[in-house]
Protein backbone atom coordinates (compact mmCIF):
# COMPACT_ATOMS: atom_id res chain seq x y z
CA UNK A 1 0.00 0.00 0.00
CA UNK A 2 1.78 3.12 -0.62
CA UNK A 3 2.31 6.23 0.81
CA UNK A 4 -0.87 8.79 1.16
CA UNK A 5 -0.25 11.96 1.75
CA UNK A 6 -2.66 14.04 3.97
CA UNK A 7 -4.37 16.98 1.69
CA UNK A 8 -2.77 21.03 2.36
CA UNK A 9 -5.37 23.22 3.50
CA UNK A 10 -4.32 26.34 0.69
CA UNK A 11 -3.93 29.47 1.61
CA UNK A 12 -5.78 32.05 -0.43
CA UNK A 13 -4.37 34.82 -3.03
CA UNK A 14 -4.88 37.59 -0.44
CA UNK A 15 -3.60 35.56 2.79
CA UNK A 16 -0.46 34.47 0.14
CA UNK A 17 0.04 37.78 -0.86
CA UNK A 18 -0.12 38.88 2.97
CA UNK A 19 2.49 36.38 4.13
CA UNK A 20 5.11 37.33 1.39
CA UNK A 21 4.46 41.00 2.52
CA UNK A 22 5.50 40.36 5.60
CA UNK A 23 8.54 38.16 5.01
CA UNK A 24 9.41 41.43 2.73
CA UNK A 25 8.80 44.06 5.45
CA UNK A 26 10.89 41.41 7.99
CA UNK A 27 13.64 41.38 5.51
CA UNK A 28 13.60 45.66 4.98
CA UNK A 29 13.47 45.60 9.01
CA UNK A 30 16.73 43.74 9.09
CA UNK A 31 18.47 46.14 6.88
CA UNK A 32 17.51 49.03 8.22
CA UNK A 33 18.92 47.26 12.09
CA UNK A 34 21.74 47.10 10.00
CA UNK A 35 22.35 50.53 8.56
CA UNK A 36 21.29 51.59 12.44
CA UNK A 37 24.66 49.47 14.13
CA UNK A 38 26.45 51.27 11.61
CA UNK A 39 25.20 54.58 12.44
CA UNK A 40 23.95 55.43 8.71
CA UNK A 41 20.63 56.42 9.95
CA UNK A 42 19.33 58.09 6.75
CA UNK A 43 19.47 54.46 5.00
CA UNK A 44 18.15 52.75 8.32
CA UNK A 45 15.42 55.50 8.22
CA UNK A 46 15.12 54.14 4.48
CA UNK A 47 14.77 50.77 5.27
CA UNK A 48 12.27 51.30 7.98
CA UNK A 49 10.11 53.18 6.06
CA UNK A 50 9.92 50.26 3.45
CA UNK A 51 8.90 48.06 5.85
CA UNK A 52 6.50 50.29 7.35
CA UNK A 53 4.57 50.78 3.69
CA UNK A 54 4.33 47.08 3.62
CA UNK A 55 3.14 46.32 7.35
CA UNK A 56 2.48 50.11 8.59
CA UNK A 57 1.13 48.54 12.51
CA UNK A 58 3.74 47.06 13.24
CA UNK A 59 5.03 48.23 16.32
CA UNK A 60 8.55 47.21 16.05
CA UNK A 61 8.82 49.48 12.89
CA UNK A 62 7.15 52.33 14.33
CA UNK A 63 9.43 52.41 17.28
CA UNK A 64 12.76 52.65 15.03
CA UNK A 65 11.49 55.37 13.15
CA UNK A 66 11.04 57.00 16.45
CA UNK A 67 13.91 56.54 17.39
CA UNK A 68 15.85 57.89 14.46
CA UNK A 69 13.46 61.07 14.02
CA UNK A 70 14.51 61.80 18.12
CA UNK A 71 18.00 61.49 17.03
CA UNK A 72 16.87 64.33 14.46
CA UNK A 73 15.57 66.28 17.03
CA UNK A 74 12.03 65.92 15.12
CA UNK A 75 10.17 65.22 18.23
CA UNK A 76 6.67 66.10 16.85
CA UNK A 77 6.94 63.35 14.29
CA UNK A 78 8.97 60.77 16.88
CA UNK A 79 5.92 60.80 19.11
CA UNK A 80 3.23 60.16 16.16
CA UNK A 81 5.11 56.75 15.20
CA UNK A 82 5.96 56.51 19.18
CA UNK A 83 2.81 56.37 19.96
CA UNK A 84 1.62 54.13 17.10
CA UNK A 85 4.42 51.32 18.74
CA UNK A 86 2.59 51.61 21.77
CA UNK A 87 -0.72 51.21 20.87
CA UNK A 88 0.71 47.93 18.91
CA UNK A 89 2.64 46.64 22.57
CA UNK A 90 1.38 48.73 25.84
CA UNK A 91 3.77 46.90 27.77
CA UNK A 92 6.87 46.95 25.77
CA UNK A 93 9.15 48.94 28.08
CA UNK A 94 11.32 50.34 25.41
CA UNK A 95 8.71 51.83 23.58
CA UNK A 96 7.27 53.16 26.75
CA UNK A 97 10.59 54.69 27.25
CA UNK A 98 10.79 56.15 23.59
CA UNK A 99 7.90 58.16 24.20
CA UNK A 100 8.67 59.67 27.60
CA UNK A 101 11.96 60.62 25.93
CA UNK A 102 10.43 62.55 23.36
CA UNK A 103 8.16 64.05 26.32
CA UNK A 104 10.83 65.24 28.17
CA UNK A 105 12.41 66.65 24.49
CA UNK A 106 9.63 68.72 23.93
CA UNK A 107 9.35 70.35 27.32
CA UNK A 108 6.46 68.07 29.04
CA UNK A 109 8.47 66.40 32.20
CA UNK A 110 5.24 65.65 33.79
CA UNK A 111 3.88 63.42 30.78
CA UNK A 112 7.65 61.60 30.75
CA UNK A 113 7.89 60.92 34.82
CA UNK A 114 3.92 60.06 34.20
CA UNK A 115 5.12 57.27 31.74
CA UNK A 116 8.15 56.00 34.11
CA UNK A 117 5.72 55.98 37.03
CA UNK A 118 3.62 53.58 35.14
CA UNK A 119 6.41 50.81 33.90
CA UNK A 120 7.89 51.63 37.77
CA UNK A 121 4.89 50.35 39.15
CA UNK A 122 4.41 47.67 36.68
CA UNK A 123 7.97 45.99 37.17
CA UNK A 124 10.33 45.75 40.04
CA UNK A 125 12.76 45.07 37.17
CA UNK A 126 12.35 48.86 36.30
CA UNK A 127 13.20 50.32 39.99
CA UNK A 128 16.44 51.48 37.92
CA UNK A 129 14.62 54.29 36.15
CA UNK A 130 14.10 56.04 39.41
CA UNK A 131 17.30 58.59 39.01
CA UNK A 132 15.30 59.55 35.81
CA UNK A 133 12.04 60.21 37.51
CA UNK A 134 13.21 62.17 39.98
CA UNK A 135 15.31 64.23 37.25
CA UNK A 136 12.31 64.60 35.42
CA UNK A 137 10.64 65.83 38.30
CA UNK A 138 13.31 68.18 39.13
CA UNK A 139 12.91 69.87 35.74
CA UNK A 140 9.41 70.27 36.29
CA UNK A 141 9.54 71.89 39.50
CA UNK A 142 7.73 69.47 41.47
CA UNK A 143 10.01 69.13 44.30
CA UNK A 144 7.64 67.59 46.18
CA UNK A 145 7.35 63.97 44.01
CA UNK A 146 11.03 65.01 43.46
CA UNK A 147 11.79 64.16 47.28
CA UNK A 148 9.55 61.24 47.15
CA UNK A 149 11.61 60.28 43.94
CA UNK A 150 14.79 60.18 45.63
CA UNK A 151 13.90 58.67 48.77
CA UNK A 152 12.79 55.41 47.21
CA UNK A 153 16.05 55.57 45.05
CA UNK A 154 17.50 55.98 48.29
CA UNK A 155 15.64 52.52 49.72
CA UNK A 156 17.04 51.14 46.09
CA UNK A 157 20.68 52.15 45.74
CA UNK A 158 21.46 53.13 49.60
CA UNK A 159 22.75 56.43 51.36
CA UNK A 160 24.98 57.54 48.12
CA UNK A 161 26.34 61.21 47.55
CA UNK A 162 24.64 61.79 44.46
CA UNK A 163 21.19 61.39 46.14
CA UNK A 164 22.25 63.29 49.22
CA UNK A 165 23.06 66.00 47.45
CA UNK A 166 20.28 66.57 45.51
CA UNK A 167 17.90 66.25 48.17
CA UNK A 168 20.18 68.68 50.25
CA UNK A 169 19.28 71.11 47.06
CA UNK A 170 15.70 70.58 47.50
CA UNK A 171 15.40 71.64 50.54
CA UNK A 172 17.68 74.31 50.37
CA UNK A 173 14.97 75.76 47.57
CA UNK A 174 12.49 74.46 50.35
CA UNK A 175 14.37 76.62 52.93
CA UNK A 176 14.40 73.54 54.87
CA UNK A 177 17.69 73.96 56.29
CA UNK A 178 17.11 71.72 59.12
CA UNK A 179 16.60 68.69 56.73
CA UNK A 180 19.36 69.67 54.51
CA UNK A 181 21.74 69.53 57.33
CA UNK A 182 20.69 66.23 58.21
CA UNK A 183 21.02 64.62 54.74
CA UNK A 184 24.71 65.85 55.41
CA UNK A 185 24.74 63.74 58.69
CA UNK A 186 23.27 60.36 57.28
CA UNK A 187 25.64 60.44 54.69
CA UNK A 188 28.75 61.00 57.22
CA UNK A 189 27.26 58.52 59.28
CA UNK A 190 27.14 56.48 56.38
CA UNK A 191 30.73 56.74 55.12
CA UNK A 192 32.74 57.56 58.34
CA UNK A 193 36.17 58.74 57.41
CA UNK A 194 34.93 60.36 54.18
CA UNK A 195 36.37 63.76 54.67
CA UNK A 196 34.77 64.93 51.10
CA UNK A 197 31.55 64.53 52.99
CA UNK A 198 31.87 66.38 55.95
CA UNK A 199 33.11 69.39 53.96
CA UNK A 200 30.29 69.57 52.04
CA UNK A 201 28.37 69.57 55.10
CA UNK A 202 30.84 72.56 56.75
CA UNK A 203 30.21 74.72 53.65
CA UNK A 204 26.26 74.30 53.61
CA UNK A 205 26.49 75.51 57.70
CA UNK A 206 29.08 78.15 56.83
CA UNK A 207 27.34 80.12 54.11
CA UNK A 208 24.14 79.52 56.77
CA UNK A 209 25.74 81.59 59.78
CA UNK A 210 26.44 78.48 61.56
CA UNK A 211 30.25 78.36 61.95
CA UNK A 212 30.41 77.10 65.36
CA UNK A 213 28.64 74.21 64.55
CA UNK A 214 31.16 73.71 61.19
CA UNK A 215 34.33 74.02 63.44
CA UNK A 216 32.41 71.46 66.00
CA UNK A 217 31.93 69.12 63.13
CA UNK A 218 35.52 69.10 61.72
CA UNK A 219 36.96 68.71 65.06
CA UNK A 220 34.53 66.16 65.47
CA UNK A 221 35.96 64.12 62.49
CA UNK A 222 39.20 65.14 63.21
CA UNK A 223 39.64 63.50 66.53
CA UNK A 224 38.29 60.61 64.88
CA UNK A 225 40.22 60.17 62.05
CA UNK A 226 43.08 62.88 62.33
CA UNK A 227 45.00 61.86 59.15
CA UNK A 228 42.89 64.74 57.19
CA UNK A 229 44.60 67.48 56.18
CA UNK A 230 41.86 68.75 53.95
CA UNK A 231 39.95 69.38 56.96
CA UNK A 232 42.56 70.80 58.74
CA UNK A 233 42.35 73.25 55.83
CA UNK A 234 39.13 73.80 56.11
CA UNK A 235 39.38 73.92 60.36
CA UNK A 236 41.96 76.79 59.52
CA UNK A 237 39.64 78.87 57.33
CA UNK A 238 36.81 78.85 59.66
CA UNK A 239 38.92 79.46 62.57
CA UNK A 240 40.47 82.81 60.55
CA UNK A 241 37.14 83.56 60.09
CA UNK A 242 36.65 83.48 63.32
CA UNK A 243 39.77 85.38 64.46
CA UNK A 244 41.65 82.71 66.05
CA UNK A 245 44.58 83.14 64.12
CA UNK A 246 46.84 81.28 66.63
CA UNK A 247 44.54 78.07 66.67
CA UNK A 248 44.41 78.56 62.75
CA UNK A 249 47.75 78.84 61.84
CA UNK A 250 48.97 76.03 63.85
CA UNK A 251 46.11 74.07 61.64
CA UNK A 252 47.50 74.68 58.71
CA UNK A 253 51.26 74.55 59.63
CA UNK A 254 50.50 71.25 60.48
CA UNK A 255 48.36 70.64 57.22
CA UNK A 256 51.44 71.65 54.93
CA UNK A 257 53.63 69.11 56.92
CA UNK A 258 51.18 66.41 55.80
CA UNK A 259 52.27 64.80 52.10
CA UNK A 260 48.59 63.44 51.57
CA UNK A 261 47.28 67.29 51.32
CA UNK A 262 47.89 68.10 47.47
CA UNK A 263 50.48 70.46 46.47
CA UNK A 264 47.84 72.71 44.43
CA UNK A 265 45.74 73.01 47.45
CA UNK A 266 48.99 74.06 48.86
CA UNK A 267 50.32 76.56 46.63
CA UNK A 268 47.07 78.52 45.82
CA UNK A 269 46.80 78.76 50.18
CA UNK A 270 50.64 80.06 49.89
CA UNK A 271 49.10 82.28 47.16
CA UNK A 272 46.21 83.75 49.27
CA UNK A 273 47.97 84.33 52.24
CA UNK A 274 50.54 86.31 49.61
CA UNK A 275 48.28 88.35 48.72
CA UNK A 276 47.78 89.76 52.21
CA UNK A 277 48.54 92.50 53.62
CA UNK A 278 52.55 92.17 54.74
CA UNK A 279 53.70 91.86 58.20
CA UNK A 280 55.85 90.11 60.48
CA UNK A 281 53.13 87.82 61.33
CA UNK A 282 52.61 86.86 57.62
CA UNK A 283 56.39 86.62 56.84
CA UNK A 284 57.11 84.06 60.09
CA UNK A 285 53.47 81.94 58.94
CA UNK A 286 55.15 81.53 55.13
CA UNK A 287 57.85 80.89 56.28
CA UNK A 288 57.41 77.92 57.98
CA UNK A 289 54.79 76.87 55.22
CA UNK A 290 57.11 77.09 52.51
CA UNK A 291 60.20 74.78 53.94
CA UNK A 292 57.53 71.74 54.11
CA UNK A 293 56.01 72.92 51.21
CA UNK A 294 58.92 72.32 48.84
CA UNK A 295 60.45 69.61 50.69
CA UNK A 296 57.38 67.73 50.06
CA UNK A 297 56.68 69.09 45.85
CA UNK A 298 59.80 69.72 44.91
CA UNK A 299 58.96 69.34 41.41
CA UNK A 300 55.60 70.55 40.75
CA UNK A 301 55.30 73.40 39.00
CA UNK A 302 52.30 75.47 41.07
CA UNK A 303 54.76 75.02 44.48
CA UNK A 304 57.61 76.24 42.39
CA UNK A 305 55.62 79.41 41.02
CA UNK A 306 54.20 80.46 44.61
CA UNK A 307 57.71 80.35 45.94
CA UNK A 308 59.00 82.13 43.15
CA UNK A 309 56.13 85.15 43.63
CA UNK A 310 56.88 85.95 47.01
CA UNK A 311 60.78 86.29 45.98
CA UNK A 312 59.70 88.74 43.08
CA UNK A 313 57.00 90.43 45.74
CA UNK A 314 60.27 90.85 48.11
CA UNK A 315 62.35 92.03 45.27
CA UNK A 316 64.38 88.99 45.18
CA UNK A 317 64.40 89.11 41.14
CA UNK A 318 67.10 86.76 40.20
CA UNK A 319 66.11 84.25 42.88
CA UNK A 320 62.14 84.42 41.65
CA UNK A 321 63.60 83.98 38.01
CA UNK A 322 65.61 80.82 39.20
CA UNK A 323 62.30 79.01 40.45
CA UNK A 324 60.05 80.28 37.67
CA UNK A 325 62.34 78.97 35.46
CA UNK A 326 62.29 75.33 37.08
CA UNK A 327 58.50 75.56 37.31
CA UNK A 328 58.05 76.01 33.20
CA UNK A 329 60.84 73.11 32.86
CA UNK A 330 57.77 70.91 34.54
CA UNK A 331 54.97 73.07 32.96
CA UNK A 332 55.48 74.99 29.60
CA UNK A 333 51.58 75.69 29.88
CA UNK A 334 51.56 78.14 32.23
CA UNK A 335 50.88 81.62 30.22
CA UNK A 336 51.43 83.73 33.47
CA UNK A 337 54.80 82.14 34.67
CA UNK A 338 55.86 82.42 30.75
CA UNK A 339 55.04 86.03 30.90
CA UNK A 340 56.77 86.42 34.51
CA UNK A 341 60.27 85.12 33.29
CA UNK A 342 59.90 86.95 30.25
CA UNK A 343 59.28 90.58 31.92
CA UNK A 344 61.71 89.80 34.67
CA UNK A 345 64.60 89.23 32.43
CA UNK A 346 64.16 91.94 30.26
CA UNK A 347 63.53 94.79 33.80
CA UNK A 348 66.98 92.63 34.96
CA UNK A 349 68.88 93.03 31.30
CA UNK A 350 68.94 89.48 30.66
CA UNK A 351 71.06 87.95 27.61
CA UNK A 352 68.56 88.65 24.82
CA UNK A 353 69.25 85.36 23.44
CA UNK A 354 68.43 83.78 26.73
CA UNK A 355 65.57 86.00 26.33
CA UNK A 356 64.49 84.71 23.25
CA UNK A 357 64.79 81.20 24.21
CA UNK A 358 61.38 81.68 26.36
CA UNK A 359 59.56 84.13 23.83
CA UNK A 360 59.93 81.86 21.30
CA UNK A 361 58.17 78.88 23.45
CA UNK A 362 55.57 81.19 24.76
CA UNK A 363 54.63 81.93 21.30
CA UNK A 364 54.64 78.02 20.35
CA UNK A 365 52.59 77.03 23.33
CA UNK A 366 50.24 80.25 23.14
CA UNK A 367 50.38 80.94 19.59
CA UNK A 368 47.38 83.40 19.63
CA UNK A 369 48.19 85.83 22.26
CA UNK A 370 49.70 88.90 20.80
CA UNK A 371 51.46 89.98 23.85
CA UNK A 372 54.45 87.31 23.25
CA UNK A 373 54.56 87.57 19.69
CA UNK A 374 55.48 91.47 20.78
CA UNK A 375 57.55 90.09 23.39
CA UNK A 376 59.20 87.42 20.72
CA UNK A 377 59.69 90.52 18.26
CA UNK A 378 61.31 92.76 21.01
CA UNK A 379 63.94 89.74 21.56
CA UNK A 380 64.96 89.72 17.96
CA UNK A 381 64.88 93.44 17.51
CA UNK A 382 67.89 93.71 20.52
CA UNK A 383 69.39 90.42 18.68
CA UNK A 384 69.54 92.28 15.19
CA UNK A 385 66.96 89.88 13.41
CA UNK A 386 64.96 92.99 12.10
CA UNK A 387 62.99 90.71 9.72
CA UNK A 388 62.65 88.14 12.08
CA UNK A 389 61.50 91.24 14.55
CA UNK A 390 59.10 92.69 11.99
CA UNK A 391 57.04 89.14 11.33
CA UNK A 392 56.94 88.68 14.85
CA UNK A 393 55.48 92.02 15.97
CA UNK A 394 53.41 92.01 12.48
CA UNK A 395 51.43 88.82 13.86
CA UNK A 396 51.03 90.40 17.12
CA UNK A 397 49.58 93.19 15.65
CA UNK A 398 47.36 90.84 13.68
CA UNK A 399 45.73 88.84 16.60
CA UNK A 400 45.50 91.99 18.73
CA UNK A 401 43.26 93.19 15.57
CA UNK A 402 42.97 96.66 17.83
CA UNK A 403 41.59 95.52 21.34
CA UNK A 404 44.83 96.75 23.49
CA UNK A 405 45.36 99.85 22.22
CA UNK A 406 47.98 100.31 24.70
CA UNK A 407 49.89 97.25 22.75
CA UNK A 408 49.31 98.19 19.68
CA UNK A 409 51.17 101.60 20.11
CA UNK A 410 54.25 99.33 21.36
CA UNK A 411 53.99 97.48 18.41
CA UNK A 412 54.25 100.23 16.19
CA UNK A 413 57.51 101.93 18.01
CA UNK A 414 59.07 98.76 17.79
CA UNK A 415 58.30 98.39 14.13
CA UNK A 416 59.75 101.89 13.82
CA UNK A 417 63.13 100.38 15.17
CA UNK A 418 63.23 97.11 13.24
CA UNK A 419 62.41 99.41 9.83
CA UNK A 420 65.38 101.76 11.04
CA UNK A 421 68.32 98.56 11.66
CA UNK A 422 66.89 97.03 7.97
CA UNK A 423 67.54 100.87 6.50
CA UNK A 424 64.62 101.31 5.53
CA UNK A 425 64.15 104.83 7.65
CA UNK A 426 61.03 106.33 5.50
CA UNK A 427 58.97 103.72 7.03
CA UNK A 428 60.63 103.87 10.33
CA UNK A 429 59.82 107.55 10.08
CA UNK A 430 56.31 106.78 9.58
CA UNK A 431 55.37 104.42 11.87
CA UNK A 432 57.19 106.76 14.84
CA UNK A 433 54.75 109.67 13.66
CA UNK A 434 52.03 107.39 13.98
CA UNK A 435 52.89 106.16 17.58
CA UNK A 436 53.30 110.02 18.37
CA UNK A 437 50.11 110.99 17.01
CA UNK A 438 47.96 108.31 19.35
CA UNK A 439 50.57 109.11 22.23
CA UNK A 440 52.60 112.41 21.76
CA UNK A 441 54.98 112.00 25.15
CA UNK A 442 56.07 108.00 24.14
CA UNK A 443 59.54 108.71 25.52
CA UNK A 444 61.23 105.65 23.18
CA UNK A 445 59.91 107.13 20.29
CA UNK A 446 60.79 110.38 21.12
CA UNK A 447 64.32 109.68 21.79
CA UNK A 448 64.55 107.15 19.43
CA UNK A 449 63.14 109.35 16.75
CA UNK A 450 65.24 112.25 17.37
CA UNK A 451 68.35 110.72 17.35
CA UNK A 452 67.70 108.68 14.04
CA UNK A 453 66.85 111.93 12.38
CA UNK A 454 70.33 112.76 13.77
CA UNK A 455 71.84 110.55 12.06
CA UNK A 456 70.27 111.40 9.02
CA UNK A 457 70.80 114.99 9.51
CA UNK A 458 66.59 115.48 8.39
CA UNK A 459 64.43 117.43 10.16
CA UNK A 460 66.94 118.61 13.23
CA UNK A 461 64.72 121.42 14.37
CA UNK A 462 62.08 118.66 14.61
CA UNK A 463 64.31 116.52 16.30
CA UNK A 464 65.62 118.87 18.55
CA UNK A 465 62.09 120.06 20.30
CA UNK A 466 61.89 116.44 20.81
CA UNK A 467 65.06 115.85 22.79
CA UNK A 468 64.49 118.95 24.19
CA UNK A 469 60.99 117.31 26.05
CA UNK A 470 62.99 114.32 26.85
CA UNK A 471 66.01 116.61 28.67
CA UNK A 472 63.64 118.69 30.23
CA UNK A 473 62.09 116.00 31.89
CA UNK A 474 64.78 113.31 32.55
CA UNK A 475 67.82 115.84 33.00
CA UNK A 476 69.28 112.95 34.94
CA UNK A 477 69.02 110.03 32.12
CA UNK A 478 72.09 109.57 30.18
CA UNK A 479 70.27 108.24 27.07
CA UNK A 480 68.58 111.24 26.37
CA UNK A 481 70.95 113.53 27.26
CA UNK A 482 73.56 111.75 24.57
CA UNK A 483 70.62 111.89 21.90
CA UNK A 484 70.25 115.83 22.71
CA UNK A 485 73.93 116.48 22.36
CA UNK A 486 73.75 114.87 19.40
CA UNK A 487 71.41 116.53 17.62
CA UNK A 488 72.69 120.03 18.68
CA UNK A 489 76.09 118.47 17.03
CA UNK A 490 74.38 117.98 14.35
CA UNK A 491 72.93 121.78 14.22
CA UNK A 492 76.76 122.77 14.47
CA UNK A 493 75.83 123.99 18.38
CA UNK A 494 78.96 122.74 19.72
CA UNK A 495 79.35 124.12 22.91
CA UNK A 496 75.91 123.45 24.06
CA UNK A 497 76.11 119.80 22.19
CA UNK A 498 79.33 119.39 24.84
CA UNK A 499 77.56 120.52 28.11
CA UNK A 500 74.77 117.34 27.33
CA UNK A 501 77.54 115.21 26.55
CA UNK A 502 79.70 116.18 30.05
CA UNK A 503 76.48 115.80 31.99
CA UNK A 504 75.14 112.15 30.06
CA UNK A 505 78.74 111.34 31.01
CA UNK A 506 78.73 112.09 34.77
CA UNK A 507 74.92 110.15 35.15
CA UNK A 508 76.92 107.23 33.38
CA UNK A 509 78.66 104.76 35.66
CA UNK A 510 80.27 102.70 32.39
CA UNK A 511 79.90 105.25 29.19
CA UNK A 512 78.91 103.21 26.02
CA UNK A 513 81.56 103.30 23.35
CA UNK A 514 79.32 105.38 21.13
CA UNK A 515 78.78 108.17 23.79
CA UNK A 516 82.41 108.61 24.53
CA UNK A 517 82.83 108.49 20.71
CA UNK A 518 80.11 111.56 20.30
CA UNK A 519 82.41 113.19 23.08
CA UNK A 520 85.68 113.11 20.94
CA UNK A 521 83.45 114.36 17.55
CA UNK A 522 82.25 117.13 19.80
CA UNK A 523 85.68 117.97 21.29
CA UNK A 524 87.16 117.79 17.79
CA UNK A 525 84.86 120.23 16.84
CA UNK A 526 85.71 122.78 19.14
CA UNK A 527 89.37 122.60 18.69
CA UNK A 528 90.58 120.12 21.44
CA UNK A 529 91.93 117.65 18.76
CA UNK A 530 94.30 115.83 21.38
CA UNK A 531 91.23 115.41 23.73
CA UNK A 532 89.24 114.08 21.30
CA UNK A 533 91.62 111.73 20.26
CA UNK A 534 91.95 110.23 23.60
CA UNK A 535 88.15 109.99 24.25
CA UNK A 536 88.03 108.02 20.51
CA UNK A 537 90.61 105.71 21.72
CA UNK A 538 88.47 105.21 24.90
CA UNK A 539 85.49 104.33 22.86
CA UNK A 540 87.42 101.34 20.92
CA UNK A 541 85.93 98.24 21.71
CA UNK A 542 82.71 99.82 22.98
CA UNK A 543 79.07 99.63 22.27
CA UNK A 544 77.51 101.10 18.93
CA UNK A 545 80.32 102.81 17.97
CA UNK A 546 80.90 103.68 13.99
CA UNK A 547 82.77 101.98 11.54
CA UNK A 548 84.86 105.10 11.45
CA UNK A 549 85.97 105.11 14.86
CA UNK A 550 89.22 103.22 13.68
CA UNK A 551 90.30 105.60 10.97
CA UNK A 552 89.71 108.57 13.05
CA UNK A 553 92.38 107.70 15.49
CA UNK A 554 94.33 106.41 12.96
CA UNK A 555 94.49 109.59 10.93
CA UNK A 556 93.65 111.75 14.08
CA UNK A 557 90.93 113.35 12.10
CA UNK A 558 87.08 113.60 12.68
CA UNK A 559 85.17 111.93 9.78
CA UNK A 560 81.51 111.94 8.78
Amino acid sequence: MGFQAFPQEKLSRKERKKQLEERKASRLFVDGQRFMMLEDFDKAYFYFQKARELSPDDPAINFKIAEILLRANRVDDAMEYGLLAVEGDPENKYYNLVMAEAFSKQGNPEAAADILENLMSNSEENQNYILDLASLYLSAGDYDNALDALNRAEDYYGIVEQLTVQKQRIYLRKNDLESAINEGRNLIEAHPGNSQFVLNLVEILFNNNRSNEAIQLVEESLKAYPNQPDLQMAAYALYKEKGDLETAEDLIIEAFKNPDLEAAVKAEAFSDILKEMKTARREKLLDALQGPMVNLHTNDADVLTVVGDRLYFNDQRQEALEFYEKSIKIDPSNAEVLQGIIMTMFDSGKDFKDIETYTELAVEEFPTRAEFWFFDGTAKLALKKAEEAIESLEKAKEINQGRNKQLDILVQGQMGDSFHQLGEKEKAFKAYESVLKERPDDEHVLNNYAYFLSLAKKDLDKAKKMSERLVKKHPKNSTYLDTHAWVLFQLKEYEEAKKFMELALENEETPSGVMLEHYGDILYHLGKRNEAISFWKQAEGGDETSELLFKKIKDQKYYD
